[in-house]
């Protein structure tokens, strides 16, 4: 059976499952806290090299201010309190998105939790934490043109290979597939540029429920899917 590589998961519906309970929306960001220990170890089991996880969006800054403090506190503390397990599943820990817009404790503990997992050998773990997939591409082309030292647009010649040594995920496997939970149609500036020929698995099932059988189902749909790559 194919197995994919490299598995984006758009974490989507704590909200609404709070909400169906009659919970403040914190217990449902919980809840899908305590669900990416699970998938992740699951996704480990299963032969997945890289695993990468939308966990706040660029544009999740707009929602109200307690919530988002909400959101970047249980990211600290789950960093903070999963370290040991990431440690003893030998995963190695990943962030991308502009991590200058974070506060320094989180940044803190983003990078305790890397430099303790750095020596790891197994499945990489990313967070993508104020992500864009505009802002990556964005943030990848100024790179390039400093590193060059090119500023007429006309003297560039860029193949993708070269272009993609600029992006975050420049060290991860290319992105076979993105699975969406909720049921909602769409990206949301979700690795964009790694999304070209990525397989699409999309479940109305909330992130909070989507459990290890739901994970296979996945799995297993990619696994019978024939990918051309445009041939």
């Amino acid at each position: 059976m194919s197995k994919p590589r490299h598995v984006g998961i758009i974490m989507d519906g704590n909200g609404r499952w709070a909400t169906q309970r009659g919970l403040p929306k914190i217990m449902g960001h919980r809840a899908g806290a305590k669900n990416v220990v699970k998938i992740t170890e699951a996704c480990a089991r299963n032969g997945v090299s890289a695993l990468t996880l939308y966990a706040f969006s660029s544009e999740n800054w707009n929602r109200p201010r307690a919530e988002v403090d909400a959101l970047m506190s249980l990211l600290q503390e789950n960093l903070k309190n999963n370290l040991d397990k990431l440690i003893s599943n030998n995963l190695r820990f990943n962030v991308i998105g502009r991590r200058v817009e974070l506060s320094s404790a989180l940044n803190d503990e983003i990078e305790r939790a890397k430099n303790a997992t750095s020596a790891n050998t197994g499945m990489v773990l990313t967070l993508a934490v104020n992500y864009g997939g505009r802002q990556e591409i964005v943030d990848a082309a100024c790179a390039f043109c400093r590193e060059s030292g090119k500023k007429d647009a006309s003297d560039i010649v860029l193949a993708e290979a070269d272009f993609e040594k600029f992006l975050y995920t420049k060290n991860l496997p290319d992105l076979d597939i993105i699975i969406r939970t909720s049921g909602e149609m769409r990206l949301s500036n979700f690795l964009l540029w790694q999304a070209a020929y990525s397989e699409f698995y999309v479940t109305d099932v909330l992130w909070p429920d989507f459990n290890i059988r739901e994970l296979e189902k996945a799995l297993d749909e990619f696994s019978k899917r024939a990918r051309r790559f445009g041939g």
